[in-house]
């Protein structure tokens, strides 16, 4: 056994500058209090505190990060709530890579701001979180959420709603929403209350944390630094967290310094069968629109990316906006804009300028005339055949419907312009495209999507992922995808390489031939996770092509996708691409999407994979009208020669192709 450190004579702390003498006496048992808890959290995850309880101190791996699945898992079939200090020690044990410094006494503030980024800011009213798969389950079981606030989080698409007091529901669209929801606010609590006992631990910063005073003031500025001093958070993470909680920041803090957090969490009748149900739900309306339009048997290419990218190459409505773009960005609402926008015109810097406009017009958006703009640009878009459905039931994924046919070629990006665009307007083909799931969401997605359409030409995967080999911005392209969830590893013939991204990406590097790891969760990979298979090779970890692949599996195949399998999909009747941008180089300490952001410099490489899946399907289809028409000229003639007259074409020839014309 270790001898016991002996503890500090308690003293009175020195006078603040900020506070009078008198107010100091008045906090010095809520003082012994807080060092009391402070020493308690610290012990509990020290190394010291493991050994005394017979449990050592080991290097996390691939088993704790089961074992914690399973806790929580098992503990989530209870009918009642569960209180997720159960989880901490479990979390602990799991040595997260995006949690490096959760047994430290002191903020994480990587680990922080990545879960802010990822709850609603209401959660910091809230100790009580209800999972449910869809609206009837939580009305069900007594719950109005209905009635409830809608809320969102800045980093993550996922249904929320808020009851006004101290209850946040959720909706749950497959197991790898519970795999993300529950370490994040395991995550968040840990953390919550680090700053809890920091804050408690000196009187004075609650006292501290309520003046109210110009922010230009000097004296501003030095209450800041010792507020940081006394939180143990650096400078430039201190200036992060402004930028999420903004000038709610130091009441978001004071809120923290009143309690600690503990959570607890209940589910609500989660099945298997719910989620297919809520996945129906989700396709209902994009049914429903292409019923409508008459496009129900129409061959679709499928892309999985976002809302923003294939829209703004495609349909020229940022592009037709250039010269009020320009003079929104040059006129100073935004500093770093118009920075930018000189260092482009100036060619100081070497940038894409479609991609400048794209990123200005997002900001641009949030003024009074770029609203206006937007709600012209629906109109602009619907004449194009751009047609756009919101996410309303259960699963929070919008989805995007474009007839190639009817598109305005020079509308389009430059960047994706090619020899015969004009034979799109003979097109019949449709894109469908869906902002990304999360992980399993994505199995059950293009599985709905598969039942309920004709002819599948091409399906396209554009996604953000970790990097073991790479840095923040590269593209990597996969022929080599391992499922998690499945235990399968997917061999496949990916339609793209190195050559149809690089002469689009300016800031990155492209690295195809890679091999990918779609794992379960954020949080669900430590270092041991991570060195295990980069010693087989896997250089790229995500959470949704192995998912994908699965379904692809049940679209070719007689039975369900398999467990733990060899598959080769080198030869599919449909052109096949994944690409990934890196968001994340876990092998950096603290280097995570909470650590930092892709930014403006983001939309290089997501631009740039999103232009290679342009010019991919209007390449395939331009080849298909050539073929097409190259065809029915030829049987035209043959049928002059013989009859010496021209014929028609047999009855619905050119609403309908082969399967083997979509080979490439």
């Amino acid at each position: 056994m270790p001898r016991k450190k002996p503890t500090p004579p308690r003293r009175i702390p020195d006078p603040d500058a900020f506070e009078p003498r008198e107010r100091i006496e008045e906090f010095v048992n809520e003082e012994e209090d807080s060092e009391r808890l402070q020493e308690e959290v610290a012990r509990e995850s020290s190394d010291e505190y493991m050994v005394e309880r017979g449990e050592g101190r080991h290097e996390a791996g691939k088993r704790d990060v089961e074992l914690y699945i399973r806790t929580y898992n098992t503990l989530l079939r209870s009918s009642g709530e569960v209180s997720l200090k159960a989880l901490v020690q479990a979390h602990y044990n799991i040595d997260s890579s995006l949690h490096p410094d959760a047994r430290s006494p002191y903020p994480d503030m990587s680990a922080l701001i990545y879960c802010a980024l990822r709850l609603p800011s209401a959660i910091l009213y809230c100790t009580h979180v209800l999972l449910g798969q869809s609206e009837e389950v939580f009305l069900k079981q007594g719950f109005q959420v209905d009635r409830w606030q809608a809320v969102t989080a800045p980093a993550r698409r996922r249904k929320w709603f808020y009851d006004g007091k101290e209850t946040l529901a959720v909706y749950v669209a497959s197991v790898s929403d519970t795999d993300d929801i529950v370490p994040i606010l395991v995550a968040f609590q840990i953390e919550w209350n680090k700053l809890y006992y920091l804050i408690n631990a000196d009187p004075t910063t609650i006292q501290l944390l309520s003046t109210r005073m110009d922010r230009s003031s000097p004296v501003f500025a030095e209450i800041t630094r010792v507020l940081r001093q006394r939180l143990h958070i650096a400078a430039d993470d201190w200036r992060r967290l402004e930028v999420v909680w903004g000038d709610r920041l130091w009441e978001n803090l004071l809120i923290i310094g009143r309690q600690r957090k503990s959570f607890t969490l209940r589910m609500l009748g989660g099945s298997h069968v719910g989620f297919v149900r809520a996945t129906r739900k989700w396709w209902a309306p994009v049914e429903r629109l292409l019923d409508s339009l008459g496009l129900r048997e129409r061959p679709v290419y499928f892309v999985s990316s976002n809302t923003h990218s294939l829209v703004n190459l495609t349909s020229g409505s940022v592009l037709r906006r250039e010269a009020e773009l320009i003079d929104f960005a040059l006129s100073g609402q935004d500093q770093y804009l118009a920075k930018e926008c000189r260092k482009l015109q100036s060619g100081e810097v070497p940038g894409n300028w479609q991609n400048f406009l794209y990123f200005a017009a997002r900001e641009w958006t949030r003024t009074p005339e770029g609203q206006e703009a937007m709600r012209q640009r629906v109109a602009e878009e619907q004449e194009r055949g751009i047609w756009h459905v919101g996410a309303r039931h259960g699963l929070e994924i919008d989805a995007q419907i474009f007839e190639l046919a009817r598109l305005h070629p020079t509308d389009v990006d430059p960047r994706c312009r090619m020899p015969g665009m004009d034979l799109l307007a003979k097109s019949k083909a449709i894109i469908l495209n869906i902002d990304y799931p999360l992980g399993m969401a994505a199995y059950r997605m293009l599985r709905e999507i598969m039942e309920n359409t004709s002819t599948i030409l091409g399906i396209y995967i554009l996604g953000k992922a970790a990097t073991l080999n790479g840095s923040i911005g590269d593209v990597m392209i996969s022929n080599v995808v391992l499922d998690e969830h499945s235990q399968n590893t997917y061999w496949l013939d990916n339609c793209f390489s190195a050559q149809d991204v690089q002469p689009y990406l300016i800031y990155g590097s492209v690295l195809d031939n890679q091999k990918a790891v779609s794992g379960k969760g954020t949080f669900l990979q430590n270092r041991q996770y991570f060195d295990f298979y980069y010693s087989a090779n896997y250089t790229v970890v995500e959470m949704e092509s192995g998912p994908y692949l699965n379904a692809v599996y049940e679209d070719q195949y007689l039975t369900r996708y398999p467990i733990g399998e060899n598959i080769n999909f080198a030869r599919l009747p449909y052109d096949l691409g994944i690409l990934h941008y890196a968001s994340d180089t876990p092998y950096t300490r603290g280097k995570n999407l909470g650590a930092g952001s892709l930014s403006y410099f983001g939309m290089d490489s997501t631009y740039a994979c999103a232009v290679a899946i342009v010019r991919r399907i209007f390449a395939h289809e331009i080849r298909y009208v050539q073929e097409r028409h190259g065809k029915t000229e030829q049987r035209e003639g043959a049928a002059v020669a013989r009859d010496g007259r021209q014929s028609p074409p047999e009855p619905g020839q050119d609403d309908s192709r082969p399967m083997e014309a979509s080979l490439t």
